[in-house]
Order: C-alpha cells, then structure tokens, then sequence
C-alpha cells in the first residue's frame, strides 16, 4: 500500500506533465506539433501543471490533519486542507519562500505559475471556505476532481468519498465538480487500500455517487459501457465521452482509459490515449496515472519518464507518507505537525 501510494501521486504527474503541452490544442493540433500518433512522452524536464501542485499541497493539507487528530483528537482534514490550499495561493503571488517558510511554503520549486484555473484562484482569494451544503459557486470544472486522489488514503471508503467531495468544493461548487472529486477519492481507496480488483471498485464507485449526481453516475457509466464494446481492434477515442474540461468528464475518461488498458505494461499506452485528444489533456492524463499507480504502485510507471520529472522526490516522498498513515506505520510526523 505504500508503493501505491507513491505510484498514485506519481502516476498523476506524470499524466499532468504528459498533457501539459497539449491540453489546449485541437487533435490535428497535437498531430501537426507532435506526429501522426501525437505526443509520445513527456516533455525533459517533464513539468507538471497547478494540479499536481495542488494535489501536493491536498495531500499535505490531509497528512497536517491525521497527525494532528493522531496527537490532540481533532479531526478537522477539511479545515486543514483549506488552509494547506491558502499556502498554495502565497506561492502564486511570490517570487521565492519567505525567511522562516516551512513544508511545501520552503520548497522554492513550487513558486512557479502553471496558468491555475480562475476558478480556484477566486475561491481560495474568498474569506471563507466553499462546502457542498454551501458553495461559492456553481462550477463543475476539472480542476476541482484533479487534486483529490490524496483524500483515498482515508480510513475508510466513506470517510474517502466524503473528504474527496469537501475537498473538492473548496474550489468547485457545482455537484459534478465536488462529486468527481470524491468519486476519484473513493476508486483510488478501494484500489490502493483494500484492494478491490478493477472493475468491481468502479462499479461499487458508480453505485455510490449516483445517491449524490445522477449525470455524473450515468457518464461514469458510459465508460464501462464503451470499454466493454472496445475489442482492440481500432484505437482508444476517449472523446466519445466529451472534452475533458468538467469534473465527470475527465474522470469518465480516465476509468474509460484505465479500462482499456488495465495492465502494468499498458501504463505509458494508457497515458498517451489519455492525453492525445481535444480537450483537457492534462487532467485527462493525470486522472488516469492516479488510477493506475494506486492500482499498480511504482513498478508500472516508466523509469525514463521517472527521471525527467519535477519534484520527484517530494511526489515520491509524499505519496509514501500516504500509504503509511492508511496503514499505521511511522512515518516522519514531524513534516506535518
């Protein structure tokens, strides 16, 4: 469960830095740049987008909150999350760490503008947190669902879903934006944590957010459906499903994607089916490497990718913190207290 943890945040930022210079281009686009077959691998250094930088701080925000209710009882992650997510907004507005930062606010790498999303920047910038009983606005945007894969290292798969939706709706009002988001949460529990095979944890994930947003459970199941049909015979179109840019869309693709290429030595396949498409390929991809990784842990991810890739050590580091929370095991409290 620690390797899988490790290869979940990996994984999505790998698919992030793989998208990432695509995500605004049209298919004949990215053949045009990129060849016939598009873009094959990430660019060196491969860097990765605010999602990824997001979903660090997530996964720091929620790693603050179990240290915390492990030392004093209380159990805010949500509270925590959000404020892990106003220290994100301080590295978009400064050129470098302040004296004295500490975590992710020392780490300079992170002061980098990756185009972040409106849509978050005005949410975080409001004096209060967004929730789903009170959100800011109505948006059903990608970038809400793409940083939740932290909160499947829950303790358990209703506190998973439940985390990844409120961490969702910091940012995204709309019901498909918050919902995706715990919709990730959840696959990425029963994958990562207990184990489930593929297809039985998407379907348990379909079962449960259709009590919430029944468009986001119908597109979800349009996924399987597709990936059923699919024989092999023609390539992976992951724009049957839309473009990308909403929440339920981008996590259909990826659970199509996944689907379709569901093992190990799939991964690099998978990731370029996931990113050559017209829409938001960095999400689409990032979706599909957090699915993957918690599925298959680090083996399956590709060492010359690995290499290339920002921030490794803190991803790899980070993730690992995860999988050992989920399981109990020490870990260096101390980074989060």
């Amino acid at each position: 469960m620690v390797d899988r943890g490790a290869g979940c945040l990996l994984g999505g930022a790998l698919g992030d830095a793989l998208g990432a210079p695509v995500q605004y281009l049209g298919w004949a686009d990215i053949q045009r740049e990129h060849g016939p077959e598009g873009v094959l691998g990430p660019p060196k250094p491969a860097l990765f987008t605010d999602d990824t930088q997001l979903t660090l701080f997530t996964a720091d925000g929620y790693l603050r909150a179990w240290v915390r209710g492990k030392r004093t009882g209380e159990w805010e992650p949500s509270e925590m999350v959000w404020h892990s997510y106003r220290r994100w907004l301080v590295t978009q507005q400064q050129p470098a760490p302040e004296r004295g930062s500490v975590g992710l606010l020392a780490d300079e790498r992170l002061y980098e503008s990756r185009s972040p999303g409106l849509t978050c920047l005005r949410a975080l910038a409001a004096e209060t947190p967004s929730t789903p009983e009170n959100p800011h606005n109505e948006s059903s945007g990608c970038n809400g669902v793409t940083r939740t894969a932290p909160a499947g290292f829950a303790p358990s798969a209703a506190i998973a879903y439940d985390l990844g939706c409120r961490f969702a709706a910091l940012t995204h009002g709309g019901t498909g934006g918050w919902v995706s988001g715990g919709a990730l949460a959840l696959l990425v529990h029963l994958l990562a944590v207990k184990a489930r095979p593929l297809r039985e944890a998407i379907d348990q994930v379909i079962g449960r957010v259709l009590r919430d947003d029944t468009y986001t459970a119908t597109v979800l199941t349009r996924a399987v459906v597709l990936a059923d049909e699919h024989d092999g015979s023609s390539p992976v179109r992951v724009d049957r499903l839309g473009s990308g840019w909403t929440g339920p869309e981008a996590l259909a693709i990826a659970v199509y994607t996944v689907l379709t290429h569901p093992k190990p030595s799939q991964f690099v396949d998978a990731m370029r089916a996931a990113a050559n498409h017209s829409g938001g390929s960095d999400a689409t991809a990032a979706l599909t490497g957090n699915v993957l990784g918690a599925l298959h842990g680090t083996d399956a991810l590709p060492r010359d990718w690995l290499m290339g890739l920002e921030m490794v050590d803190v991803l790899d580091a980070m993730g690992r913190d995860l999988g050992m929370s989920a399981v109990n095991l020490d870990f260096n409290e101390d980074r989060y207290a």
